[in-house]
C-alpha cells in the first residue's frame, strides 16, 4: 500500500519531555505554516501560544476572547500535519468544571498531546501584562484540575498546571499553589512570573516536580541558560513570543517598503522564494501522491 503521506493516527506522546532528565526548548507557534517551519527546524515538540492564536486568528489581544471550540478545532487541524506532539495553551479550560472536562476530552480526541491550564479568573488575560493577574481561590482551581485529570482517557495526555497568583500574591503564594496543583495529580507546574534562577531554584524546592520555564525573549528569562534550567528542574522551556514577535517585525517592514516604493526590491533578501515556500508544505510530496493515484487507480 502506498504511504508516502503517512497521516497522523495519534497523538505522539509528551510525557518523555516532561518527565525527562533534560531540558527542551519548544517554541510557541500560532499555525500550520507556522508550525510546520519549527518542526522542519528539528524542534521535537511544538507548543500553541494562545495568545499569538487570538491574534492570527481574530486579530485581538490575548483578553479571554478567544473560544475553546476555536482554539480546538484550529489546534487539532496543525496536529494532524505533524509528527510531533503539540501542546497547547487552555487557557482557564474555559469556564467551570464542565467546561473544563469538555475542555480536556476535545483536545486529546483531536489529537492534541496535552495542554496547560492556569488558575486565572474566567475571562482570562494575558499573564504578562501589568497592574495584577486576578486568579480565583486555590480550591476551587484544585477542584477544576482534579475533574481535568479524571476527564482524560490516557495518562499520555500531559496536564500542566499553571499559575498566575505571583503578580498579585508573591512567588510564595504562587508556589504553594504549584505544589498542591502537582499534589492533585497535574503532571508538571508552571509559576508564571518565576523568571530568575533564584525564584527557579525555590519553586523547585517547594514544587518537587516537572517545572515549565516561560522564556519572554527579554531579559531576565533570556539569561536563563540550559544548564541553569535544568539545574533547577525544568524540562520544558517554551519560548512563547518567538513566533509572533518575529512575524510582527518581518511583515510591517516588507508591508512598509511595498506601500512605500511600489515594489519589494528593498527588502527581497528578507523574503523566502516560492521554492523555499513549497518545501515547507511539502508540495512535491503532495503531487506525488497525486500522481501516484491518478496512474494507478486500482493498485493497493
Amino acid at each position: 500500500m502506498f504511504m508516502s503521506l503517512n497521516f497522523k493516527k495519534t497523538p505522539s506522546s509528551l510525557r518523555p519531555f516532561i518527565y525527562g532528565n533534560s531540558l527542551t526548548r519548544i517554541p510557541c507557534v500560532y499555525d500550520g505554516l507556522s508550525a510546520k517551519i519549527a518542526e522542519q527546524a528539528g524542534f521535537p515538540a511544538i507548543a500553541f501560544s494562545g495568545n499569538a492564536v487570538s491574534a492570527s486568528l481574530l486579530g485581538l489581544p490575548d483578553l479571554g476572547i478567544l473560544g475553546m471550540h476555536e482554539s480546538v478545532q484550529h489546534a487539532s487541524r496543525v496536529a494532524q500535519s505533524l509528527s510531533v506532539p503539540l501542546l497547547c495553551d487552555a487557557d482557564t479550560g474555559y469556564g467551570g468544571v464542565m467546561n473544563v472536562i469538555r475542555t480536556v476530552r476535545e483536545y486529546e480526541a483531536f489529537g492534541i498531546s496535552g495542554i496547560y491550564i492556569e488558575d486565572q479568573v474566567t475571562p482570562k488575560r494575558c499573564g504578562l501584562l501589568p497592574n495584577g493577574i486576578p486568579v480565583i481561590p486555590k480550591d476551587e482551581q484544585l477542584i477544576k484540575l482534579k475533574a481535568a485529570i479524571e476527564a482524560r482517557q490516557s495518562k499520555e495526555f500531559m496536564i500542566i498546571a499553571r499559575t498566575d497568583a505571583k503578580s498579585m500574591f508573591g512567588l510564595e503564594e504562587a508556589t504553594l499553589r504549584a505544589r498542591s496543583y502537582i499534589e492533585a495529580g497535574a503532571d508538571a507546574a508552571l509559576v508564571m512570573g518565576a523568571n530568575t534562577p533564584q525564584e527557579l531554584q525555590y519553586v523547585a524546592s517547594v514544587v518537587k516536580a516537572p517545572l515549565v520555564a516561560v522564556i519572554q525573549e527579554t531579559p531576565p528569562t533570556t539569561e536563563l541558560t540550559d544548564e541553569l534550567l535544568t539545574e533547577v528542574g525544568c524540562t520544558l522551556a517554551m519560548h512563547a513570543g518567538i513566533a509572533r514577535f518575529a512575524v510582527v517585525r518581518a511583515l510591517k517592514e516588507v508591508f512598509s517598503a511595498l506601500h512605500k516604493d511600489g515594489n519589494t526590491s528593498t527588502v527581497k533578501s528578507k523574503m523566502a522564494s516560492f521554492d523555499e515556500y513549497n518545501q515547507v508544505l511539502e508540495l512535491q510530496r503532495w503531487l506525488d501522491v497525486e500522481d501516484h493515484y491518478l496512474h494507478n487507480p486500482t493498485q493497493d
